[in-house]
């Protein structure tokens, strides 16, 4: 496994990270076999990854107690992910967004407890809390290094501004979004800031939640508490305008003897050395399929064909609703 760093402190983690989101939530009704689920996570240790990416607010708090059971046997081989920056009620439901550092505290220890562990590799804010002033929490987690409990503090979907604020406070390692040939909002500013202050990407949803895969078309009907029922973007509609882009992949895939995922990621893997995305399944022959993308070489020639098939296609259809379009920092 190809290894790389994120940020100017050195985190080396696997070129393909795993996102463990979708064990727990947002993609249909959840696995109930857990022992299937920590067992796909040893298995992707085995492979090679090194990278694992979970939140509290996936379940909630399921997903930290999976991903830790999964991970001890190897945990000093592997870097751990984790997320704060949202409250919850007495009955662990989530109540809005919450980033005041007694709260970053008390989610960090919370989060340790679940995870089994002494440390969190990365820890990111979840979202940016428009109450708290950047400054703060940045401070607030340069404090937890300090003590021991975190090694490297991240920012998800920060905008440039936040990026730079958080940064001249406490190094910003990487800084989790979505990004992939379905969603390239990020190269019209964040990767640009990213290149000047050394922070590493670390791409969310690098496949179009699924999209990209190829496995998804006009007449796909999404299960129960699946999330792409409620997105803009895959409405029968939008998939059916959207196609081209899967069909663009299909063509450099079948020159390739890859697959349409394979290539996007591929893609993704040769914007920048230190971007990192961290793809999410729960089955193992589509973790060898995203592996495979590591294999993928696109060459130059191959790269702009891809930008310039893909500058002539309009995707369709936003990214989330209203609602949860206002919690992204823009």
């Amino acid at each position: 496994m190809d290894k790389r760093i994120l940020g100017s402190g050195g985190l080396e983690v696997s070129a393909l990270g795993f996102g463990c989101m979708g064990m727990s939530q947002s993609f249909g009704p959840n696995p109930g076999d857990r022992g299937q689920m920590i067992s796909l996570l040893r298995a992707a240790v085995d492979l090679g990854v090194t990278f694992f990416d979970t939140a509290e607010v996936y379940g909630p708090f399921v997903n930290e107690e999976l991903v830790g059971e999964a991970l001890a046997p190897v945990r000093d081989q592997v870097v751990i992910a984790t997320k704060f920056g949202f409250a919850f009620d007495g009955q662990g439901r989530q109540t809005g967004l919450s980033s005041r550092p007694d709260h970053i505290r008390q989610a960090v220890d919370g989060s340790l407890r679940r995870l089994g562990t002494d440390r969190i590799d990365l820890l990111y804010q979840h979202r940016v809390d428009p109450q708290v002033p950047i400054e703060d929490v940045a401070g607030a987690v340069g404090d937890l290094v300090a003590a021991g409990k975190v090694r490297h503090f991240g920012l998800s979907e920060a905008g440039a501004r936040t990026i730079r604020r958080a940064h001249a406070v406490y190094p910003v390692t990487a800084l989790q979004s979505e990004y992939s040939l379905f969603w390239r909002e990020p190269e019209e500013q964040i990767i640009g800031v990213l290149a000047e202050l050394g922070i590493g990407l670390v791409p969310f949803s690098p496949l179009g939640r699924g999209f990209l895969t190829g496995r998804i078309d006009r007449a796909t009907e999404f299960g129960t508490g699946d999330i792409r029922a409620t997105l803009p973007r895959f409405t029968a509609e939008a998939r059916a305008a959207n196609q081209a882009l899967v069909d663009l992949l299909g063509r450099i895939a079948e020159g390739k003897k890859a697959t349409p995922a394979q290539v996007a990621l591929a893609w993704l893997l040769a914007q920048r050395p230190w971007i990192v995305p961290i793809p999410g399944t729960r089955r193992l022959e589509r973790l060898e399929e995203n592996l495979g993308g590591l294999d993928v070489q696109l060459t130059p020639a191959d790269l702009a064909a891809i930008n310039g098939a893909a500058a002539e296609i309009t995707v369709v259809g936003a990214r989330y609703p209203e609602a949860m379009q206002q919690m992204i920092d823009r």
